[in-house]
């Protein structure tokens, strides 16, 4: 057996377009699966598509737009990546969002119920959504991007920690109900990765030494740094690993 091979395995990756999700997304195609990108946004996820295919070869990658928070398009997702290639073996649930920036006190309570619409509630339709097939093969496994913000709090991104906290417990009740067959659910807990998310902790210089000075192995992360951890949990690397959450901080929580 070949530890990371997904030949012949389907993966759908949101929020794909670019960062973590799209170096997630590669990284999967690179190892042998046929990988559907997915953000709100076509002509972005096309480029991605384009990319991959490229580089591993026609019919690696479609693109498929999505809004998270729009419960019809993300079955339409699922629904067209069935008719292309006609499975699901492997959810990454990457896409999320963040509309506020500053202590609690001041959050509306929509941009509140965004937050946790976009980064749990759209989690657990995607999961009730491909579950069912993976359940017949008893064979499927579920990557949710968390944040290392779900293990603290913040003066700043308060609704937001909230909402990844939620996270690991959303991927540890799955992993107990549908461990019986097979089916895998991990969290992944990245710290500051080089995102156009996190770009206001390493556009300035300072900044961004003085997050890496925070980290015991001095550097900010990269997005790769990410995606070779969905590489192991979507393998057979990860075959025994379920309802976990790895974090991958460089050693910032330490």
């Amino acid at each position: 057996m070949k530890l990371f091979d997904l030949t012949g395995k389907v993966a759908i990756v949101t929020g794909s377009s670019r960062g973590i999700g799209r170096a997630a997304a590669e990284q999967l195609a690179a190892h042998g699966a046929k990988v559907v990108i997915s953000s709100r946004k076509q002509d972005a996820c096309e480029e991605v598509a384009t990319a991959i295919n490229a580089a591993q070869g026609d019919g690696s990658a479609l693109a498929i737009a999505a809004n998270i928070s729009d419960k019809d398009a993300l079955q339409n997702l699922v629904d067209r990546t069935r008719e292309a290639f006609g499975r699901i073996d492997i959810l990454v649930c990457n896409a999320a969002s963040n509309p506020y920036y500053g202590p609690m006190a001041g959050i509306s309570d929509d941009q509140f119920r965004k937050i946790l619409d976009n980064n749990i509630l759209s989690n657990h339709w995607l999961v009730q959504m491909v579950v069912p097939e993976m359940r017949e093969r008893r064979d499927g496994a579920v990557v949710i991007i968390s944040s290392i913000g779900g293990l603290k709090g913040s003066p700043v991104i308060g609704a937001y920690n909230i909402s990844k906290a939620a996270d690991f417990q959303l991927a540890r009740n799955y992993a107990v109900e549908y461990g019986a067959d097979n089916i895998r659910v991990n969290c992944i807990a990245p710290g500051v990765i080089r995102t156009d998310f996190a770009k206001a902790l390493w556009e300035d210089p300072e900044k961004e030494k003085a997050v890496s000075n925070a980290a015991p192995l001095r550097r900010i992360g990269e997005p790769d740094d990410i995606a070779g951890a969905v590489v192991f949990l979507a393998s057979p690397a990860g075959a025994y690993m379920t309802g976990q959450s790895m974090v991958i901080d460089g050693g910032t929580l330490s």
